[in-house]
Parts: C-alpha cells; structure tokens; sequence
C-alpha cells in the first residue's frame, strides 16, 4: 500500500486514511493510484462489513494538487484516459470506485473538503461531517468541470439547480447548509464515533441484505420501471433462503448469538 493512503482493518471495519497532511491531502498522481487501489482491493474482501475514509491531519481533503498534477502534461492523459470497456478513468475511480464496493461506505470529514475530494466523499454511500467542516465543488474556481463521477453521485442527492448553483459559482459552504442542501448525511462534534456507531447497527443485519441493498439502491434508484423492478427480483433471489438469511431469522427468533458468515459475491 502506497504512504499516500494508509488501510488498516479492526474488527472487519476497514479505514482509509488519505495520507498526505502537509498538502492537506491533495491529490496527485501517487494519491490518485493509491486511493483506486485501496478501492480495489476492498472490492474483492468479503469479510469487511463497512469502510470508513477519513483524511489524516487538518482536512479531509483539499482536493486537486494542481501544481504537482500540472507540472507533467501527460498527467492529465493518464487521468483522462479511459482503457477498453472500463466505465470510469483514473480521475473518476476515486470516486466512483467506492461505489462498486459492496460493503457501506462512509466519509468521515473535516476541515475541507473541495473539489476532487468532495468527489471522493460523494463516492461514498454516506457523509459524517464535522460541525466546521467546509465544502466546495471547486472546479470552477480553476476554469474547469467537475469530472471525478460527480454525475453519477450528487444527482442522487440534490436537485439539479442546486447542484449547478454551487458548481457554477464554486460557492464554500459549511457542514450544516451541506446537511440540507443533501451532500452530508450527518453533521456533529464526533462525526467518527458516530459512523461507528452506526455501523455496529449495520454489522448486526446480515452482510448480504446490507450489500443487496447498497447494489440495488445503486443500479436501481434512478432507473425504470421494467429495470429497477428487476434488480429487486434479481437480487432477492439470491439472498432468500441463503445462509445469512436463516442466520437473521434465528437471531430474531431466540438465538441472537448466531453470526453471520462471510458475505456472498453479488
């Protein structure tokens, strides 16, 4: 694992530690390859139940590092470019990365978080901020687009002329007007403790309900009728009856000691 992001795994929760606190976590090109192979690889374990991302020092993260990024031109080539039949590019999966992995994933925040890292916070199934912390879609600011899976992840949450308002004027605002504007889930003074909290919540729930119903959620929540209908078909099929759905049962019905095995592959 790169020094650029640190991965530690407790008690089947895996933190993601992005791991540059001089430059408040911005992002170059060893942070972007460092954060997509951490994605990767929380991908493919099956025995992780939630994934916290926090950043170490004073931010979350700062977003682009645009000296060190632009210092080589073919930088931006090799974040742009999009190999074979990959959905996303380099600059994408950093979001849109957290999105494939089936256990929940929570950001934790603070400080800042503009730009490319609140791309990398959106990529997140859910928002635990700090009560300070200050949040941009900052691209403007440089002349440029968001273009780090913003798309796929803010159209969820925001109405569309919100979501133009703050990116066209690359607008700061702090955690509680985030809150209610939808880009932050949960705003207090211990945003980590109670992501923890809350994921003891979840690890008492079977991994495969938690992970069906993240993919479903997912493939299904904007699309039609005819799709979403069978995404849920689909996937029911696949945990009811399972062993960690007779496992939920029991625990329900007199044996809460039971635990769950792994969590299948979907």
């Amino acid at each position: 694992m790169s020094d650029r992001v640190t991965l530690e795994i407790d008690n089947d929760i895996a933190y993601v530690t992005l791991n540059r606190p001089d430059k408040y976590n911005g992002l170059d090109m060893a942070m972007f390859d460092a954060i997509a192979s951490t994605a990767k690889t929380l991908k493919k374990d099956r025995s992780i139940r939630a994934v916290i991302i926090q950043g170490a020092g004073k931010a979350f993260c700062s977003g682009l590092d645009v000296k060190s990024v632009s210092a080589n031109p073919v930088n931006f080539a090799k974040l742009l470019f999009k190999p074979g039949r990959k959905i996303s590019n380099l600059a994408q999966d950093v979001g849109y990365l957290w999105r494939e992995v089936p256990a929940p994933v929570i950001a934790v925040t603070h400080g800042v978080c503009y730009g490319g890292g609140l791309q990398i916070a959106l990529g997140a199934d859910f928002r635990y901020s700090t009560r300070d912390c200050e949040f941009s879609i900052m691209e403007a600011k440089w002349g440029l687009i968001p273009d780090m899976s913003i798309t796929t992840t803010l159209s969820e949450l925001m109405p569309i002329d919100k979501a133009k308002e703050l990116t066209m004027t690359a607008r700061v605002v702090e955690a509680p007007e985030a809150e209610r504007l939808g880009m932050v889930t949960h705003v207090s003074d211990t945003p980590l403790d109670d992501a923890l909290a809350f994921v003891e919540e979840l690890k008492a729930k079977s991994p495969d309900a938690v992970a069906a119903t993240k993919l479903l959620y997912n493939r299904a929540w904007q699309a039609d009728d005819r799709t979403a209908l069978g995404w849920e078909s689909r996937l029911q099929k696949k945990i009811i009856a399972r062993a960690n759905q007779r496992t939920a049962v029991a625990r329900n019905t007199g044996k809460p000691e039971q635990a769950y095995d792994h969590r299948r592959s979907f």
